[in-house]
């Protein structure tokens, strides 16, 4: 590393802090929230930032808190974002520190991003070696899948209270080595939509089908109809998702019911592929129901948009990703099905949202074994503080 490197955070400056992270992110994951619950969440993270030294704003668009800190005479601004809330999910971790709400759990690592977010906060604030303003973003709700926390920040006046030049996020990413870091340009997680269809016909008795028009039948027919969809109208070289969740119909053996429901869950990576999955599914459904006598009922709900990170900002991630950990430590992130509401700052302003790794053998997202690695603890807030030092140290518009 060359030596003017050391006037920026490294990985061995916060091993001093190792025990203190995870005692802080300990102490979030024995006490989850849920989404547009985190009223405790948020003053445990707003009295540490204010002890800091950091002009703190609470309740924006919710739970969320917005941290500021000013050095020097600079006048570009950074935004980094943590997400707090926890899933409705039994832990079955089995960990010392486990859940101590029934039902409830961080089974996301929102513990864990927010502990390293606070773990760069009070870095920042005492080494204060940086020059212009740096802004810290704890965002309730992006669990919500709807009207989330993102976009009720920013409906709220994020960006005009709190004026930044660029935005950076990050998630923990299981299957890959712990603290390692991934980072991908342009497209990088899906947007996720949600359709629900209700499907009318005539219902009866099960030995008269002639006299009945069988949702069921047509809702078979549908589910095998929206398969076609990315397999024969979507563009090889392109992404989407398309798939059925659940269907609902009945409840005898013997009697046809009047109506039957699916629901399914639809991703893609482009917004022209978004829009055109949704003109399919739409003619498709009216199609099939009115090919068989039916009606059909369609509730097409947008979610988050695609994630797409900016060029500029990407590379200066990995830049310093890289100078942090090692290029070898440092690695393109595949496309993500997966949704995620960062992608609504992306949409106002520039910026990118990397993956930090869990562990090789961790377990999946959203599962009640999931748990944050603490050994990524270190490197996930070395990496906001470097980050947030280097780009402040910059040439200054």
């Amino acid at each position: 590393m060359p030596a003017q490197d050391n006037l920026y955070a490294r990985v061995s400056d916060f091993d001093a802090m190792e025990a203190e992270l995870k005692a802080t992110r300990h102490h979030l994951h024995a006490n989850p929230e849920l989404s547009f619950e985190e009223a405790e969440t948020a003053r445990y993270v707003a009295d540490k930032l204010e002890a800091w030294g950091y002009a703190v704003t609470r309740n924006v668009g919710g739970h969320g808190v917005v941290a500021t800190l000013k050095s020097g005479t600079g006048t570009k601004s950074i935004g980094i974002r943590a997400d707090m809330d926890a899933l409705p999910i039994e832990e079955e971790t089995g960990v010392a520190y486990a859940s101590t709400v029934p039902g409830k759990m961080h089974a996301c690592g929102h513990d864990g991003h927010t502990t390293v977010l606070l773990g760069a906060a009070e870095y920042l604030a005492r080494t204060k070696r940086f020059n212009g303003t740096v802004t810290l973003i704890f965002q309730p709700a992006e669990e919500a899948g709807k009207n989330s926390g993102a976009k009720r920040m920013i409906d709220d006046g994020l960006f005009e209270r709190f004026p930044i030049d660029a935005i950076f996020g990050l998630h923990n990413h299981p299957g890959m080595p712990a603290g390692a870091l991934l980072t991908r340009a342009g497209p990088i997680m899906a947007a996720g939509d949600t359709v629900k269809i209700t499907i009318t016909g005539k219902g009866g008795h099960a030995s008269r089908p002639h006299l009945t028009i069988d949702p069921v039948l047509v809702a078979c027919n549908l589910v095998m109809t929206l398969q076609s969809i990315v397999s024969r109208n979507v563009d090889p070289t392109q992404t989407a998702v398309v798939t059925v969740s659940t269907i609902h119909a009945g409840e005898a053996s013997n009697v046809i019911p009047n109506t039957a429901k699916i629901a399914m869950s639809v991703r893609s990576f482009d917004p022209a592929i978004r829009t055109f999955l949704e003109e399919r599914i739409r003619k498709l459904t009216a199609s099939v129901a009115e090919g068989h006598g039916a009606t059909a009922e369609i509730d097409y709900e947008n979610g988050y948009p695609v994630v797409v990170n900016s060029e500029k900002e990407t590379a200066f991630a990995r830049e310093v990703a890289e100078e942090l950990i090692g290029t070898e430590n440092v690695s393109t992130c595949p496309l993500l099905p997966g949704s995620e509401d960062f992608a609504y700052f992306l949409e106002h302003r520039p910026g990118s949202f990397l993956r930090l790794g869990n562990g090789t053998d961790s377990p999946i997202l959203h599962s009640s074994k999931y748990d944050f690695n603490d050994s990524s603890l270190v490197t996930g807030a070395a990496m906001w503080a470097r980050l947030a030092e280097r780009f402040l140290n910059a040439s200054q518009p």
